[in-house]
């Protein structure tokens, strides 16, 4: 019979895979290679979860590797922005294809597209954006010079699942605004997309950021199916939850014990510590009860307060001219020694996201 990982030995071996058990003295890059996708829809998230992951992470460290090219951001898992390696960006972006085209297909903007030649569309797209950059809005204004019969955003949206886009700075850096420009990661590159690369090789890069899994935890986070046939042929480590679910492991993987110390943490908007799990094993990092605290119906997943390992409350920073104030909404009360490393995180946390506020402060509810 399999071992049996209870809802702690799960969270904390995820938390160690995530580098949220101590912070990691490891480069930024290192970091966004290991942790292989960081949701980046909003520019400043990546840049709290790094800070929250690494020791002595600074704004500057992920600003230059983005100019320098090192890493990217684009569409990839779940048709949603991702900032990955380059090399990641390569490999895994014709892997999730077939998702991106599946997605496009079931939106409102696949219906409009309907009897138009995709390939076509995409060889048109981007020509446009590797001639210079371009915003959606600018995209959409030339692709209809080409198509005036179809309706801007279903051109773009067409190009956006079918060409891997990258967005180019100053779009991610830490306090710049504007609407983020786009060229393909070919042209950003200087390299050509990798057909070579496996699902398994994917499957293996998941479970060593978020393992153990389900099949269903894996299909979660990338948006694809039908992945049960490649784990099924993989030389894995088969566990079980306490409710029953089948896990699946690298077996080389460390899984520390239950009752390992897991520190204060402040994650970041959209972190995918919460997207890359199925319901069933999604209790390892947050109680059911919580769920629609946090993800709200208009796609945000707000930023919450990991205490003992899980999920406890929320937090933003409120800004008013010199005063930063860092509000933190508890789920449900916690011990002195935690609120007095809530507060010492938060403080932390401050003078990095906050540094020009003259006046600091933290007020919980």
């Amino acid at each position: 019979m399999p071992e049996v990982l209870s809802r702690r030995a799960l969270n904390r071996a995820t938390l160690d895979r995530q580098l949220l058990l101590t912070r990691a003295e490891l480069p930024a890059f290192d970091a966004i290679r290991h942790l292989y996708g960081m949701q980046a829809q909003a520019p400043n998230p990546p840049y709290i979860g790094l800070w929250s992951r690494l020791a002595g992470f600074g704004h500057e460290d992920l600003a230059r590797l983005l100019h320098e090219r090192r890493v990217v951001r684009l569409v990839l898992m779940r048709s949603t922005i991702h900032l990955v390696a380059a090399d990641d960006c390569l490999a895994l972006r014709p892997l999730l294809q077939p998702m991106l085209a599946r997605s496009l297909r079931g939106s409102a903007h696949g219906k409009g597209l309907a009897g138009l030649d995709l390939d076509e569309l995409a060889t048109a797209g981007r020509a446009l954006v590797d001639e210079a950059p371009l915003t959606f809005r600018e995209l959409g204004e030339r692709l209809r010079e080409r198509w005036p019969e179809r309706p801007a955003a279903d051109l773009v949206n067409g190009v956006r699942n079918t060409v891997a886009l990258v967005q180019v700075p100053p779009r991610g850096i830490w306090g710049v605004g504007g609407q983020p420009a786009h060229t393909s990661a070919e042209a950003w590159l200087g390299r050509p997309l990798d057909g070579r690369a496996s699902l398994e090789e994917m499957v293996r890069r998941y479970l060593a950021a978020y393992g153990p899994a389900t099949v269903m935890d894996i299909q979660q986070w990338s948006g694809l199916t039908r992945l049960g046939e490649v784990v099924g042929r993989m030389r894995l480590s088969r566990f079980v939850t306490e409710e029953g679910a089948e896990l699946v492991d690298l077996p080389e993987a460390s899984r520390p014990g239950p009752d390992t110390p897991a520190p204060v943490r402040y994650l970041s908007e959209f972190d995918n510590m919460l997207l890359s799990f199925g319901e069933r094993t999604r209790t390892r990092i947050m109680a059911d009860e919580y769920r629609a605290r946090v993800f709200t119906v208009n796609g945000i997943i707000r930023a919450t307060v990991l205490v003992d390992g899980f999920v406890r409350g929320l937090w933003k920073v409120v800004r008013k001219r010199d005063e930063a104030v860092l509000e933190v909404e508890l789920f449900q009360p916690v011990s002195a020694p935690e609120r007095a490393e809530l507060e010492r995180e938060g403080m932390r946390m401050l003078d990095f996201a906050a540094a020009p506020a003259k006046i600091r402060d933290i007020r919980f509810s």
